[in-house]
């Protein structure tokens, strides 16, 4: 058979399936089968190390169920998954010319055998032409008969076959690269938004925003004499926001779920803020104008995704 599953792939096809809904080891290996038309099964020792390895390494996690372990993928198996959305298809394709090629080779070797059983039969006839009733002839004739049926058979369901997979295949490119498109968009857009709002809103949040969306430094903590502060604590030295910078957060892959990718920008950008008031130190006028800037941010991106429905 074809190296398919060469570098990597067996790995990528595992996360597919996985993504489809959980499975167990026995039923991945099943599916396999199945994708191959009967042509080709992986044996447990080619499965079950490798999804060994997919948990170990956070992209699948499993649970037990009846006594077997029920495979599940992760977020980061999705991921990994949007990420090689092309690659995938590029996959799927070669499964389904593999699945000619076995097909075709089946085929040959069908054709071989008729060709053969043709060639004894007669052969036979002509050595005992004189022994063989006229019965018997007959049946000889009709099981080659539907031999012959049979390959003209197969043939035709590989064809058939080989033709809708390159057609799925192809649509499966196509639906997988616009999707990713999308998602680029989308994230791109909500992070602008988020870019926009906190650069606007000044503050203790603002010149965290501006340091981390733009990449100028270290965060610092100004007075805004918009915001609350405690009446004994000392006001803090003011300080510019930075402009933001459009690169903040490129490390995080699209998932194609835009409201998931809003979550992993704000547990980024939580991240960094935490990061910034354990390395310096807040203190009471810090955390009250931390949150009237945080309120006032909140406000506005709520704002900006539009209203409740």
């Amino acid at each position: 058979m074809p190296p398919v599953f060469a570098h990597g792939r067996l790995r990528l096809y595992l996360l597919k399936l996985l993504d489809e809904a959980p499975r167990h080891g026995y039923e991945v290996i099943r599916l396999l089968e199945e994708r191959f038309q009967g042509l080709y099964a992986p044996s447990a020792g080619t499965v079950y190390p490798r999804l060994a390895k997919l948990e170990t390494e956070g992209l699948v996690t499993h649970a037990t169920e009846g006594g077997r372990k029920v495979y599940s993928i992760t977020d980061a198996g999705r991921a990994e998954l949007a990420d090689r959305g092309g690659e995938l298809a590029d996959l799927e394709l070669e499964i389904r010319d593999s699945v000619s090629e076995l097909a075709a080779e089946i085929r040959a070797d069908v054709s071989g055998a008729a060709g053969d059983l043709r060639r004894e039969l007669r052969a036979a006839a002509s050595a005992s032409a004189t022994q063989v009733e006229g019965e018997s002839w007959t049946a000889a004739k009709e099981e080659f008969r539907k031999a012959k049926a049979e390959w003209k058979e197969q043939a035709r369901r590989a064809k058939d076959e080989s033709r809708r997979a390159r057609e799925e295949a192809q649509q499966a490119r196509r639906q997988a690269k616009e999707a990713q498109e999308r998602a680029r968009e989308e994230v791109q857009r909500i992070a602008g938004q988020l870019q926009e709002q906190f650069a606007k809103s000044g503050g203790v949040l603002g010149s965290l925003a501006g340091a981390w969306l733009g990449g100028s430094g270290s965060p610092t903590a100004p007075s805004d004499p918009t915001a609350p502060s405690a009446p004994s604590a000392p006001s803090a030295p003011s300080a510019q926001a930075a402009a933001p910078d459009t690169d903040w957060a490129r490390d995080v892959p699209p998932t194609g779920d835009p409201a998931r990718d809003l979550d992993r920008l704000l547990d980024r950008f939580r991240d960094d803020i935490r990061d910034a008031a354990r390395d310096r130190g807040i203190g009471e006028d810090q955390l009250a104008q931390a949150r009237a800037h945080l309120a006032e941010a909140a406000a506005r991106i709520a704002t900006a995704l539009g209203p409740q429905g």
